[in-house]
C-alpha cells in the first residue's frame, strides 16, 4: 500500500470542526464488507495480482507479432527473430524488479511512466545482446526497434486501461478493501475523513478501535462506530470483513500496539500506520539502524537553495516559450475583453507571495465591473464574511455573479489565467507552485490554519498540486494548506512536470 497521501494529514483546527467524536447511547453495529463478485475479485482481490502481468505479457506478445508481421512468425520464428520471443517475459521479470506489480493505494499512471520505459528499454537491449551472443548477430534493426516501440505503446495502453478500470469501479463504490482505524482521535478521523470522500482510495473505513469510551465519530456527515478495543480485534475482523488496518494516534501504549500489528499480519490483514511527526516527513526519508534499533532521518527540501535556482530558471524559459506560442491566442480572449465589457482588459489584485512579500497578479478580466452599491458593500465585510463560513477557501465567484459571458468561457478554458507568465518572468512567481492569496485573507488565515504560513516558503505558482486535485474556487482551505505543504516538503523536478501533465488533463474540466 501507498501511504504517502496518508502521511499528508496537518492538525489544523478548521479542517476538524465537526469530526470530533461525541457521545451516543449505544454503539451501533459494526458495517460488515459489502464488496463481493467478480469485478471485486478482479480489480481489488487476488485477480488484481494476476490480471495486471497477464495484460503486460499479452501486450508484450502482440508488440512481437507486430514486429515480426504476423503470429506464425512468433510460432515458427527463425534464428534472427527467436531472442524477441524472450523480450515479453524478460519485460515481467523487470516490471516486478521495479515494484511495478506492487500494491498501491492509488494507480497512478504517471507514476509508472519512468520505470514502465527504463524496464522494456533494458529488456530490449538484453534481447539485442543476447541475440548477438546466442547467434553472432543481432535481431533484425527494423524487427528490434519495432518490438521495442509496439511493446512501450501496448504495454502503455494496457496499463492505462486498467488503472481507468480500477479508478472507475472504486471511485462508483464498486469494489474496496474494508478498513479499520486504530485511533478514534484527530488523527483518526482525518484519516476517515478523506478515504470516505476519496472513494479512489480504494478503503472503506467500517469502523474505528479505541481505548476510550466514545461510541460513535462523526466523519464526512455520518457516523462511523468505535467497535472495540484492541482486545476486540479478532470479533471485529471477523464482523466486519476488515483486510486493512491503519494505526492512527492511539491512547494505548506502544507494546499494545507493536502487539496488535503483528497480529493483524498474522490474520492476513494488510497494515499501515501514520508516523509520529508526520508533518516533517517526506520521501526522502532515510533509515539505518544503531544495533537493533531503526533510526529514521529527515533530509529537508531548501527553498533558496541551488535546485529551486534552477527551478526558477526553468519556470522563466517555459513562461516565454509558452507566451510566445499563445500570443495569438491571448491577443484574441484580450480582443474579446475589451468588446464585451467597458473596462480594463487586464484585473489586477494584490497577492503574498514567496517571503510575504505582497504582488500584482495579472489576469484578464472576466466580470463587469461592480457599481458602487456593490463596492461599498464588498469593503464593508459582506464578501468576508460569506467566504470565511466554515472551511472554504475564497475564489471562483464570490457574492454576485458578475461574470460576462466572454468571461465565463475564459474561465472555463483557464485562459484568463495566462498573463500570470508575465508575474513568472518578472520572478513574482512560479509556474508550479501554492496559489497565491490576497493579504487580507492571508493575515486571517494564519491565525486558524495550522501551518498554513509555510506555504510562503517558496514562490506562488500559476498551478499546484492541490489545484490538480479538484482544490480550485471555494473549496477546503485546510485540505489546499495540506497538499501545498505536502508539495513544499517533497518537490523535486520530476513533480513539477507530473504537476503540469495532470494540468494539461484538469483543463477538459470546468473551472469556475
Amino acid at each position: 500500500m501507498d501511504r504517502t497521501h496518508i502521511t499528508q494529514q496537518t492538525s489544523s483546527a478548521v479542517s476538524l470542526r465537526g469530526e470530533l467524536a461525541h457521545d451516543a447511547p449505544a454503539p451501533k453495529p459494526a458495517r460488515s464488507a459489502t464488496f463481493h463478485g467478480p469485478l471485486q475479485w478482479a480489480l481489488e482481490g487476488h485477480g488484481w495480482g494476476a490480471l495486471r502481468p497477464t495484460v503486460d505479457l499479452l501486450a508484450g506478445l502482440l508488440a512481437v507479432a507486430l514486429a515480426l508481421g504476423s503470429v506464425h512468425s512468433v510460432l515458427h520464428p527463425g534464428a534472427q527473430e527467436a531472442p524477441l520471443l524472450a523480450l515479453p517475459p524478460l519485460v515481467l521479470v523487470l516490471f516486478y524488479v521495479r515494484g511495478l506489480y506492487r500494491t498501491r493505494m492509488r494507480t497512478l499512471v504517471l507514476d509508472g511512466i519512468v520505470p514502465a520505459v527504463g524496464a522494456i528499454s533494458v529488456a530490449a537491449m538484453a534481447v539485442a545482446v543476447g541475440g548477438k551472443l546466442a547467434n553472432g548477430e543481432m535481431p533484425a534493426q527494423s524487427q528490434w526497434l519495432r518490438a521495442f516501440v509496439f511493446t512501450l505503446l501496448l504495454a502503455g495502453v494496457g496499463r492505462v486501461a486498467l488503472a481507468w478500470a480500477q479508478r472507475w469501479a472504486r471511485s462508483r463504490r464498486l469494489v474496496g478493501k474494508p478498513v479499520l482505524i486504530l485511533g478514534a482521535g484527530i488523527v483518526g478521523a482525518q484519516v476517515a475523513r478523506r478515504l470516505d470522500g476519496r472513494p479512489e482510495y480504494g478503503l472503506a473505513p467500517v469502523g474505528f478501535l479505541d481505548e476510550e469510551p466514545r461510541s460513535v465519530v462523526e466523519v464526512g456527515g455520518r457516523d462511523l462506530p468505535i467497535l472495540g478495543t484492541i482486545d476486540d480485534v479478532d470479533e471485529t475482523v471477523r464482523r466486519t470483513g476488515a483486510t486493512n488496518l491503519i494505526v492512527a494516534f492511539s491512547t494505548a501504549a506502544d507494546a499494545r500496539v507493536s502487539r496488535l500489528v503483528q497480529h493483524c499480519q498474522e490474520l492476513g490483514v494488510e497494515v499501515s500506520v501514520v508516523p509520529r511527526m508526520f508533518d516533517t516527513i517526506n520521501d526522502r526519508v532515510g533509515y539505518d539502524t544503531v544495533g537493533g534499533l531503526p533510526l529514521l532521518s529527515f533530509s529537508a527540501v531548501n527553498p533558496k537553495g541551488v535546485q529551486f535556482a534552477l527551478k526558477h530558471v526553468f519556470d522563466r524559459v517555459l513562461a516565454s516559450l509558452t507566451l510566445i506560442v499563445c500570443a495569438p491566442l491571448l491577443l484574441c480572449a484580450a480582443l474579446a475583453v475589451r468588446i464585451s465589457s467597458p473596462g480594463p482588459v487586464f484585473f489586477k489584485q494584490s497577492r503574498v507571495g514567496r517571503d510575504g512579500k505582497i504582488f500584482s497578479l495579472y489576469k484578464l478580466r472576466s466580470m463587469r465591473l461592480p457599481d458602487e452599491d456593490a463596492l461599498l458593500a464588498e469593503q464593508g465585510g459582506g464578501a468576508l464574511d460569506f467566504l470565511l463560513a466554515g472551511d472554504v477557501a475564497p475564489g471562483g465567484v464570490e457574492g454576485e455573479d458578475r461574470r460576462t459571458s466572454v468571461g465565463r468561457f475564459l474561465r472555463r478554458a483557464s485562459i484568463d489565467e495566462l498573463p500570470q507568465l508575465f508575474n513568472v518572468l518578472k520572478g513574482e512567481m512560479s509556474i508550479v507552485g501554492p496559489r497565491p492569496e490576497r493579504p487580507e485573507f492571508v493575515e486571517l488565515f494564519r491565525q486558524d490554519i495550522a501551518r498554513y504560513g509555510d506555504r510562503h516558503r517558496v514562490k506562488s505558482g500559476i498551478t499546484g498540486w492541490a489545484q490538480v486535485h479538484g482544490l480550485r474556487g471555494q473549496t477546503s482551505l485546510a485540505e489546499r494548506v495540506e497538499w501545498d505543504n505536502y508539495y513544499i516538503a517533497h518537490w523535486s523536478l520530476g513533480l513539477d512536470l507530473k504537476i503540469l501533465a495532470l494540468t494539461l488533463t484538469a483543463l477538459f474540466h470546468d473551472a469556475e
